[in-house]
């Protein structure tokens, strides 16, 4: 089993880390998801290397890794999916 941990831009509420595990746990491979929303932290337990399809869903999301760019596609995507998780929580 492997942890990862990766550091977001756009992390802000509960909404926004409940959408986050919902997209997340839903990749082949993930077998755990826990969300720091005050350090803006994703840690991902995994049996095998997702972290690519991760990454990848996470800036889907509207949460790029920092460093990454993130631009005003990934801030206005990370504030629909704030407001879909505050609805589904």
């Amino acid at each position: 089993m492997m942890k990862t941990n990766i550091k977001i831009e756009n992390l802000k509420c509960g909404g926004c880390a409940a959408t986050i595990k919902k997209g997340i746990s839903s990749i082949q491979g993930v077998e755990d998801v826990a969300i720091d929303v005050e350090n803006s932290i994703v840690t991902i337990s995994s049996e095998t290397s997702t972290l690519d399809a991760v990454k990848i869903k996470l800036s889907k999301l509207g949460y790029p890794e920092v460093g990454d760019e993130n631009t005003l596609v990934h801030k206005a995507k990370s504030f629909v999916s704030c407001a879909v998780g505050r609805i589904d929580a």
